[in-house]
């Protein structure tokens, strides 16, 4: 089985947790900007992380034989706040840079006028550098949120193709399917989809344009969710390229939109020439 978590947000987890989705199948992964759990007060510390998001954390993964890409914007949750809107102006930076290969997470966590705002104008940064964008919906009134964004995406001009909209469940399904964007599903232990449920939905609805992340974080998760779908894609009657459909054609089908998706695979520590990044490693002792 080969994986690409196309949503995870590897920032929050460990190296250990690197190994384990390794010799799961996993060897590519997208970690999208989002909120880091403290608020931050200043483009500044945008500016660090989005550094991260493209120099340490693809370092990191290397060393375990994964290939790490990112998406780059101003997450939902801060576009609310006005010590972040100097974000915007720092986009540009890095959505040319190699390694991005979407906006995102952009949209909606309480549909204020601010995300509103905020959510149009990536939209219009996708378009420019000619990238897809990963669009968020609220974990509260998802149905009107999903209804929303979809609406959005529309007036943007944006074609649905290069839209994937995340964080789905059973009440919106129909409505992205009828929209032509692509289908994000994220598998929590606790909250959002789990297995049983993911299965039911490539049973009912088929696998086409359908995409399952682990969306794993500083919140209680798990990075080998995908893996998991896989197993409970095969226990229930799926063939195997049904779930390569699932877990590897289509990430990989949506992010090569960007131009910029690198899945040659190698042994652990390709890429990067040493040991070290920055002066630093992930490795210890002898």
């Amino acid at each position: 089985m080969r994986i690409f978590d196309p949503h995870i947000h590897m920032t929050s987890r460990t190296t250990d947790d690197y190994e384990r989705m390794r010799d799961a199948g996993v060897r590519a992964v997208v970690e999208p900007a989002f909120w880091l759990g403290q608020p931050r007060t200043s483009p500044d510390t945008f500016a660090d992380y989005f550094d991260s998001l493209l120099g340490w954390e693809p370092y990191r993964a290397s060393q375990f034989g994964i290939r790490h890409h990112c998406t780059i914007a101003l997450n939902p949750k801060e576009a609310n706040d006005p010590r972040c809107r100097g974000v915007l102006d720092l986009l540009p930076r890095y959505l040319a840079k190699d390694g991005v290969v979407a906006v995102g997470e952009v949209g909606y966590e309480s549909m204020t006028p601010d995300e509103d705002e905020v959510f149009r104008a990536q939209l219009e940064a996708a378009k420019e550098f000619g990238l897809p964008a990963l669009v968020h919906t609220p974990h509260r009134d998802k149905a009107a949120g999903t209804r929303r964004s979809l609406d959005v995406v529309k007036e943007s001009g944006l074609p649905p193709e290069r839209v994937l909209i995340g964080h789905l469940n059973e009440l919106t399904v129909e409505m992205v399917l009828e929209s032509g964007c692509w289908l994000g599903f994220s598998v929590y232990p606790d909250t959002k989809m789990d297995e049983r449920r993911m299965v039911a939905l490539l049973q009912k609805y088929g696998t086409d344009r359908m995409v399952v992340n682990s969306a794993a974080d500083w919140g209680r998760s798990d990075p080998l969710k995908t893996a998991k779908v896989g197993v409970a894609m095969l226990e229930a009657g799926f063939g195997e390229d049904d779930v390569d459909r699932v877990l590897w054609r289509n990430p990989v089908g949506f992010y090569a939109q960007s131009g910029r998706l690198e899945l040659s695979e190698g042994e652990p520590g390709a890429g990067y020439a040493g040991d070290e990044y920055a002066g630093n490693t992930v490795k210890r002792g002898g």
